[in-house]
């Protein structure tokens, strides 16, 4: 890149040098980089990510992430303050880089059309290059391709001869042998998550302690003595200093592990003189024995070991070797994207003297990022990967085996700054045969609604003809048309005379709605984007907002002890606050957090409350956000993140359940009966729900505030999967419950309705012109039964019979009223059985129908261009003596 760069910067073009990154923290850190290597302030070499960013006028070097990038496409379509754009990462194949690439290979040669070129670069290391060279839809020229040896050094690559199910213990295993037998580096280990990030962190902490040294005026005396049995019981002294004291996390199953040990050696014990370790300062590794250590054996020192211990050994006693073995401690770092930006560049800092860098990371560090000094790489082979149903968009994160491009890319994380080692924990013929050549897309993993909403939002209306480097399936373009359409931003699919859907003519191109068009102003969900669009009434709008940031923001709330869960349930309050359930709770924690930050004290008061700070931090920059798109959009607004918003009132959280609901229309679940839990096997207590599309029950989360409530209806903000395989099980959260009787009102598309019921019978409101009737309802595929329920007449016969009924009793046209007593025949025989056996029902009814007339709209508009019509038809109702009356009148309005 930096050869690029320098060469494109020696142009001294006016215009700007675009370089996007998949990664936020990437686009910081390569700006800093490259600031630093051509010895350039962050003024000029800057970067731009959500939120956040240093860009001024004087900036030559922009790096930002792709979503900033596609945004500023939608205000400069032909992006023409740049001059140069490299999309660094590209293997990454994220959906927002995958619509860059097809957007910017249409803007390119629109650029050169006007004289005005711009440069196009895509790179990567292991990029699956048929996707654009063979791809003539894309480029119909195919690109150069141009391969730069990059300044790699050798990395050795070492397989295991057997690929052990416990990865976890083999990698703890193998950082302990590399630790204890290999020259000094740092070491690097690739996990895939948190979870697993967290628990091989204390582990190796545990291990192989770092300790402040704080008294060496003893030492000499204590070397004399030459006493060398270690205390445990000063282990697990704790340093004042924040930094240190992350070293000193117990675990309880490491210290059982070495008790284990000292109980298995006990009756080989020596006894010795005592030395207190903890007096002595940490001698660091012998820097000869590396230098004069060469490749081949680094390799044989561990392979010799595999060898003698087999997969047999003991856990216990192989740990207690090695850590036995060296007295230098570990510096051991955690590396994962929810981790707060602080701690994630504590890898760039220098370590304590005599320690080892250990960074145990997610395949956040497989990429862009160089973490110094790193010379072992430990590759589980593994990551964690969200599949999505394309249908229903219910997810699950599943452990798979990453692909051989992304395990080339970590293993190249050990070359960076000299010669290095990969242990793959994993045989080569696993790697062969069972690990994909490349990642698939992200735009052929998950729901493409977003991604529709904004490309139609750009006029980008036949989304299936779009250039795409690997277009999405035809099954998911089908599924988020639908869900779009359910939402209300698409307009409907045309049809014919006979009510069938016209063949191909519409097909992935339907166009947005007023409202599709104002949800896609907000850089959220289209869900949510809804939402927005309807609270603008009942001074709903700060609450909504409030929500939204919430809701887009990944694990804002950490999991609850008894006493934080205790205060989330007296947020939730009572009534329909409470109903209003894990949404209420994620209002009242962005608020109470808002008014924890004017006091100074926003990460005490996360801390106490069971909040993520990063989360907390990351929703307040969405919430104002989101704030400032309002008042641009909506004149006079003057909407603000108010600290002191009160809690909404009674109306207004049930008004919120509403809302909540016309942004999850096909997401509603509905609690199992007591009965079928029995047949099922599940106990009457527990939170089981059932949704149209499974036919497997999903449960509450544990964390709901509606888990003990259980109300009979709700929506939910996800599904997910969770569980070991074979005992699996699907949790929804972000639960909201909602009254079976709104489901008609705002999810119509979604239910079945029965003809309008003779009692009570239909009835015309003069004040907004609508006919209504009653009807029995069922929702889903299901069938599930719902209240009779009073909406709209729907189209069809029946309509039109009882508008001619409200013409005639003189509800529509009171005009009419006076002449109700001399009619031939009471208005409601147009609804009889019979009524075709009467001469006048048929005529009035045929009328009607032949000019669609079924409303008031319809028949003024007709009465003020055929001034006649109806009126014959009518007076077939009347005697002969009252039609001149009748004539004079018409039209009764």
């Amino acid at each position: 890149m930096m050869m690029i760069i320098n060469t494109m910067f020696c142009f001294r073009s006016k215009k700007l040098i675009g370089i996007t990154e998949p990664r936020r923290v990437a686009a910081i850190s390569m700006s800093r980089r490259v600031a630093e290597e051509l010895n350039l302030g962050s003024d000029v070499v800057s970067y731009l990510i959500r939120f956040e960013g240093n860009v001024t006028p004087r900036t030559k070097i922009k790096f930002m992430t792709d979503g900033v990038l596609l945004k500023e496409i939608q205000s400069d379509f032909l992006l023409t303050s740049y001059s140069v754009i490299i999309l660094d990462e590209a293997h990454e194949r994220s959906v927002y880089t995958d619509i860059l690439i097809g957007l910017l290979s249409r803007i390119v040669p629109l650029r050169a059309k006007r004289g005005d070129s711009l440069k196009l670069i895509i790179m990567s290391a292991t990029l699956r290059i048929s996707d654009f060279t063979e791809n003539a839809r894309l480029f119909k020229i195919p690109p150069p391709v141009i391969q730069v040896d990059a300044r790699q050094f050798p990395v050795t690559i070492h397989f295991n001869k057997k690929t052990a199910t416990d990865y976890m213990q083999e990698a703890f295993i193998k950082a302990c042998k590399i630790h204890a037998k290999l020259p000094e580096g740092g070491l690097l280990i690739f996990v895939t998550g948190q979870k697993e990030v967290c628990s091989l962190v204390r582990k190796l902490k545990h291990t192989f302690p770092y300790k402040k040294h704080k008294d060496k005026s003893k030492t000499d005396k204590e070397r004399e003595s030459f006493e060398v049995k270690v205390k445990d019981k000063e282990n697990n002294q704790r340093d004042e200093n924040e930094d240190e004291s992350d070293h000193y996390e117990d675990d309880l199953s490491m210290k059982r592990i070495m008790d284990k040990v000292k109980r298995n050696k006990k009756k080989n014990v020596v006894t010795l003189p005592e030395i207190n370790l903890d007096n002595y300062a940490v001698a660091p590794n012998d820097d000869t024995e590396g230098d004069l250590l060469d490749e081949e054996e680094t390799e044989d020192v561990l392979e010799e070991e595999d060898e003698e211990e087999g997969e047999g050994g003991d856990l216990a006693e192989r740990v207690a070797m090695y850590s036995a073995a060296t007295s230098a401690p570990l510096w051991v770092l955690p590396l994962y994207s929810l981790l707060p930006t602080h701690k994630q560049a504590k890898v760039f800092e220098s370590i304590p003297e005599g320690c080892r860098l250990c960074v145990v990371a997610t395949n956040v560090a497989e990429t862009s990022l160089t973490i110094p000094n790193v010379k072992y790489v430990v590759d589980t082979g593994r990551t964690k990967t969200r599949l999505y149903d394309k249908i229903t968009g219910i997810s699950a994160f599943t452990v798979t085996w990453t692909s051989q491009a992304s395990a080339n890319q970590r293993a190249g994380r050990a070359g960076r700054q000299g010669p290095g080692h990969c242990y793959r924990l994993y045989s080569s013929a696993v790697f062969n045969d069972e690990f994909e050549k490349f990642s698939v897309p992200e735009i052929q993993r998950k729901p493409v609604d977003d991604l529709l909403l904004q490309m139609k939002s750009m006029s980008i209306h036949r989304v299936v003809n779009f250039p795409f480097p690997s277009a999405p399936d035809v099954i998911q373009l089908r599924a988020g048309e639908r869900r779009l359409a359910l939402l209300g931003a698409l307009q409907p699919v045309r049809v014919n005379s006979k009510g069938n859907k016209m063949k191909n003519i519409d097909e992935y191109c339907s166009k947005l709605t007023p409202l599709g068009e104002a949800m896609s102003l907000f850089p959220v969900s289209p869900r949510f984007g809804k939402m927005l669009c309807l609270s603008h009434q009942h001074a709903l709008l700060p609450y909504t907002v409030a929500i939204v940031a919430a809701l887009s923001v990944q694990e804002l709330l950490l999991g609850a002890d008894s006493d934080v869960a205790r205060i989330r349930t007296k947020w939730a309050g009572v009534n329909n606050s409470l109903l209003l359930g894990d949404l209420m709770v994620l209002l009242r924690s962005v608020g109470a957090a808002e008014k924890a930050n004017v006091n100074g004290n926003m990460e005490d008061f996360c801390n106490k409350h069971g909040l993520r700070l990063k989360a907390v931090v990351e929703t307040r920059k969405l919430r104002i956000q989101l704030t400032n798109e309002l008042n641009v959009n909506i004149p006079d607004l003057d909407l603000c993140v108010d600290p002191d918003m009160p809690p909404p009132t009674d109306t207004q959280a049930r008004l919120l359940r509403q809302i909540a609901l016309a942004g999850m229309v096909d997401q509603v679940a509905r609690l199992v009966p007591d009965e079928e839990k029995k047949a099922l096997g599940v106990p009457k207590k527990k939170p089981l729900y059932a949704i149209p599309e499974m036919e497997e029950g999903v449960y509450l989360h544990s964390g709901s505030v509606l888990r003990k409530t259980m109300p009979e209806w709700v929506v939910y903000e996800e599904i997910f999967q969770t569980g070991d395989p074979g005992q699996e099980k699907m949790i929804m959260r972000g639960i909201t419950a909602i009254e079976p009787e709104w489901l008609p009102i705002y999810t119509p598309s979604l239910c079945s309705f029965s003809p309008p019921l003779e009692d009570p019978p239909p009835r015309y409101i003069s004040s907004s012109k609508k006919l209504l009737c009653h009807v029995n309802a069922t929702f889903g595929k299901s069938g599930w039964p719902l209240p009779v329920v009073e909406i709209d007449m729907p189209k069809g016969l029946d309509r039109f019979k009882w508008f001619a009924v409200f013409l005639l009793d003189g509800s529509i046209c009171p005009k009419l009223s006076k002449y109700v007593k001399s009619l031939l025949s009471t208005p409601t025989t147009m609804v009889k059985s019979w009524a075709s056996l009467q001469r006048r029902t048929e005529i009035l009814l045929q009328a009607l129908v032949q000019k669609q007339t079924d409303n008031v709209d319809r028949l003024l508009s007709l009465w003020s261009t055929e001034p006649a019509y109806l009126r014959s038809e009518y007076l077939q109702w009347l005697p002969e003596s009252a039609h001149n009356e009748v004539t004079a009148v018409w039209p009764p309005v």
